[in-house]
């Protein structure tokens, strides 16, 4: 959807997901630093009015914030104060709605106020990347929910084209081709990972496969920011030795992204 504007200057972008569960399984999801770490991205959320949150996206890149909605399990919202450079606060607010069959339809809204067009692209960065991440979600509810969850997103930028960039990378990891249902491996290196190919995506903006294991999920893509491309492979654990094997992971991700790709980096 466009980015949405009024007369206050107030801008913003808003997605709606329908997923698996009871609200207090989805808020558990949504609302606190385990659950979002487990589909999303290393988090950490005091749990209440006026605490604070953070999102870490890898070496120095943080986003930090504070709660202002908190009215578990339907309604959470939050300020983060660091998610761009001289970035003005953007404000976040996620609603939780019960539906049938044990599901849950998830409205997440982003607003910020601005006088001038200069961060509609981010916005619009907010919007296209949270299906990806929305599909991982999903797979955490439906197959993981409850158990232990521990993460990490390895990421290197590009100048290359974007077809280009995309070619190289599937056709490294084996995933050329990839359909929905095929079971599909990673090579040895940088890391053995079999699974099922649970969605693919491919615009001009972003292209990505999601993979599942018996014991954790891999989404692999690349996204165009402004004049590069982000290559990016984000793996999810789960159970007790998630920790272990997201900390043995990750450099192994980042150094071959490094290798694969420094060339157009």
């Amino acid at each position: 959807m466009p980015i949405k504007k009024d007369g206050t200057g107030k801008r913003w972008v808003e997605m709606e997901v329908l997923v698996p569960g009871k609200p207090e399984q989805v808020w558990q999801a949504l609302a606190t630093g385990p659950g979002n770490t487990a589909w999303f991205t290393r988090t950490t959320i005091e749990e209440r009015v006026g605490g604070k949150l953070s999102f870490s996206f890898g070496p120095e890149m943080n986003s930090t914030g504070e709660i202002n909605l908190w009215e578990p399990p339907h309604r959470f919202g939050y300020t983060e104060y660091e998610w761009g450079e001289k970035a003005p606060p953007i404000a976040t607010e996620i609603t939780i709605t019960s539906r049938s069959g044990d599901q849950c339809l998830v409205r997440m809204v982003h607003s910020l106020f601005a006088s001038s067009d200069d961060w509609d692209d981010q916005m619009e960065g907010f919007e296209g990347g949270w299906p990806g991440f929305f599909a991982v979600l999903r797979l955490y509810l439906t197959h993981f929910a409850g158990k232990k969850g521990a993460c990490f997103q390895a990421m290197l930028p590009t100048e290359s084209e974007h077809l280009a960039v995309w070619k190289r990378l599937t056709e490294t990891l084996g995933l050329a081709g990839a359909n929905v249902g095929e079971r599909r491996e990673l090579p040895a290196v940088p890391q053995a990972f079999a699974g099922t190919v649970e969605q693919t995506e491919q615009n001009r903006k972003q292209r990505h496969v999601l993979l599942r294991s018996d014991d954790g999920v891999a989404l692999i893509g690349s996204y165009g920011m402004g004049n590069k491309v982000n290559v990016s492979a984000c793996l999810f654990f789960y159970g007790e030795d998630a920790d272990a094997r997201a900390a043995e992971s990750e450099p192994k991700w980042q150094a071959w992204l490094k290798e694969t790709f420094a060339a157009a980096s």
